[in-house]
């Protein structure tokens, strides 16, 4: 059957007969002060788009709205659990970023700088980021979930010596403080970070003089200071953000001022359909690249209203995310799986309460989302009225890479599938040796050409990026996933081909997480995997082999899980913690997840003889049996939430 719209065929053909052409017809769409020497220039594995080329982000996303007469639009609607509220027009929106701007300044930060940014999806925090971007700096926002290792990491990756910090959160009615985990993280980096500038909303955090300023304080340094931005060349970096990787090292993925855009903006309009009239609302974290896209740029760079929300969807109760869609007049939504599901545990009574007659389309990802999850947001929320759609991308692609394209005609929905290949995006399913498979054989997908938006290097770390993206399949970019394309062109996602564990949307490395374990002094060996769980997508598994004279305790547990959490936040929920002897490995050393993964799944791990010593696998299941004789038992499955 013809499932790709004529308006679609056309516009993927024309990518393909001319990929340069395509996107320079995509960027004439945007605001330049200059336009570009040259479309694209490619130095595998290095590339840039539209050479000298000048703009600026925060310029397109504010200044250039006020001065075509957009100023008293809402730009920004700021809400958080405790009912607070706060809106902000572009021209508002504006002059608060030009004061944060000029305190930039004033605290010493120039073009080129890194800021750090730990602070919740708050008005704030957006305007910390825009700031940044407006003054020629980069910014590194780090999820305000992340515990002390974490945060310490990223800022030393960055090299940022000014941080800005909120010293607290709200979530599920708790005060949440960070200012002690801000505190811990710069203790470990000798002075390395010189300013940190403080959002109080509490009053018993401890400054530390000399180095910490509150935010009224910071913004009084903006006396006599420049708020005006700079003029960027595309390829210029606009931020920095830490994806997970197969190392205990984060990546800082590379975004650029003129590249980025392009790509947000294009795919804002082709995939989701966003106009200047949408009251938007993403409900990620800032943390991720879906809150710095689809919260921040995007929104803005098309001239819309988008929604901030701090704290838990279903705080005080599920019907907050009915009560935000109602009284906004919310016209697209982007949630993940994970959101779903949980709103799913509450049926449907919540939804029924609440007028959702002003949402026209909603977008799902983060995650696969399964079938039963779409079936009820599509049919029993929104009752068939509007499309429920899945898409792909990643922090390294800045936005959509798959999905089905709302803004230039939809396709019939197959549940399960994320959509196909956007029109400029050129996608393919290979064998790990690099030959390309037929029509529903599973394989690595990749990516066969770059295009405006895709990340050109690892901060501080080239050959990573060579050696993780374009070297694994020589020629093609690696994105570290498995799936399949239909005859039809619909693409089908089956999860990770390395070793990333998801957990509501979160991606976290395994060797980080194992990494964290390591710390302990009774730990040995720590080996994680990550298990299906019903609400979150995955949480983590964890084998851990203790060092001689160190007995497996309920305590030793208890500690075990607090230093994970102290290393990388909440976020890293274990669900269980299994103590054995010795971890399933190759020969060569490498430890072997899937036998972890079979033990969880109560399967086969298969082949195994390439494991060291094929005893562990054993005792790993037998492990996981006196595991769930506890949990059946109601003695604790030191799960973390």
């Amino acid at each position: 059957m013809e499932v790709v719209n004529p308006i679609v065929r056309r516009w993927q053909q024309e990518a393909a007969d001319d990929h340069e052409g395509f996107w320079a017809r995509a960027a004439e769409q945007i605001p330049w002060f200059r336009t570009w020497d040259q479309v694209f220039a490619w130095d595998p594995p290095g590339f840039r788009w539209f050479l000298g080329a000048e703009t600026n982000l925060c310029y397109n996303a504010l200044d250039y709205h006020v001065r075509r007469g957009w100023g008293g639009h809402a730009a920004l609607i700021a809400e958080n659990e405790r009912g607070e509220r706060r809106v902000l027009t572009y021209a508002q929106l504006l002059h608060e970023v030009e004061r944060v701007a000029a305190a930039l300044r004033g605290l010493g930060v120039r073009r080129g700088d890194r800021v750090g940014i730990y602070m919740p999806t708050c008005a704030e925090a957006i305007i910390a980021m825009l700031a940044t971007a407006r003054i020629g700096a980069i910014h590194l926002v780090v999820f305000a979930g992340f515990g002390s290792g974490a945060l310490a990491q990223r800022l030393q990756l960055a090299g940022a010596r000014v941080l800005l910090a909120a010293d607290a959160t709200w979530r599920k009615g708790r005060t949440v403080p960070l200012k002690p985990i801000v505190d811990a993280a710069l203790d470990t980096l000798d002075g390395q970070v010189e300013r940190v500038v403080v959002l109080r909303r509490t009053d018993d955090s401890a400054m530390q003089p000399g180095r910490d300023l509150d935010w009224d304080e910071f913004l009084a340094l903006g006396a006599g200071q420049s708020a005006e931005h700079e003029v960027m060349e595309a390829n210029e970096p606009a931020y920095i953000l830490a994806t997970s990787g197969t190392t205990a090292s984060p990546k800082l993925a590379v975004h650029s001022h003129g590249t980025y855009q392009v790509g947000i903006r294009s795919t804002a309009d082709w995939c989701f359909g966003m106009k200047p009239t949408d009251i938007w609302w993403s409900t990620s974290d800032i943390g991720w690249v879906v809150g710095h896209s689809f919260i921040v740029y995007a929104p803005l760079l098309v001239g819309c209203t988008t929604i901030a929300y701090e704290g838990a969807l279903d705080h005080p109760g599920p019907e907050t995310v009915y009560r935000i869609i109602e009284e906004n007049r919310v016209t697209g939504i982007f949630t993940s799986p994970t959101a779903a599901r949980m709103l799913m545990r509450y049926g449907t009574e919540p939804a029924r309460a609440h007028d959702l007659s002003s949402v026209e389309r909603v977008f799902c990802a983060g995650e696969l989302l399964n079938p039963p999850a779409w079936e009820w947001l599509q049919k029993e929320v929104f009752q068939d009225r509007v499309p429920v759609l899945d898409h792909w991308w990643q922090t390294e692609t800045g936005g959509p890479v798959v999905g089905n394209p709302y803004g230039l005609g939809m396709l019939p929905i197959k549940p399960g599938s994320a959509g196909v290949p956007l029109p400029g995006f050129a996608l393919a399913v290979m064998t790990p040796e690099g030959e390309r498979c037929g029509p529903d054989e599973p394989g690595i997908v990749v990516i066969e050409r770059p295009f405006p938006g895709l990340t050109p290097t690892i901060w501080g770390d080239p050959e990573r990026y060579a050696n993780e993206y374009w070297r694994r399949i020589p020629g093609v970019y690696y994105t570290g996933d498995s799936g399949a394309i239909d005859e039809d062109g619909y693409v089908w996602f089956s999860g990770r081909a390395d070793e990333i564990i998801k957990i509501a949307g979160h991606r976290i490395g395994t060797a980080e997480v194992e990494s964290a374990f390591l710390r302990h002094p009774a730990v040995a060996e720590a080996g994680v995997t990550g298990r299906p769980d019903p609400v979150r997508g995955e949480v983590i598994s964890a084998f851990i082999a203790l060092k001689p004279g160190w007995q497996p305790t309920e305590l030793l547990k208890s500690e075990l899980l607090g230093t994970v959490r102290q290393e990388l936040g909440p976020v890293a929920v274990i669900g269980e913690l299994n103590f054995v002897s010795m971890l399933p490995k190759t020969r060569s050393g490498k430890i072997m997840r899937r036998v972890f993964r079979a033990v969880i799944a109560d399967q086969d791990p298969g082949d195994v003889s390439t494991i060291e010593d094929e005893a562990s696998v054993e005792e790993a299941r037998a492990a996981w049996r006196r595991m769930r004789a506890e949990i059946k038992g109601g003695q604790g499955d030191g799960s973390a939430s």
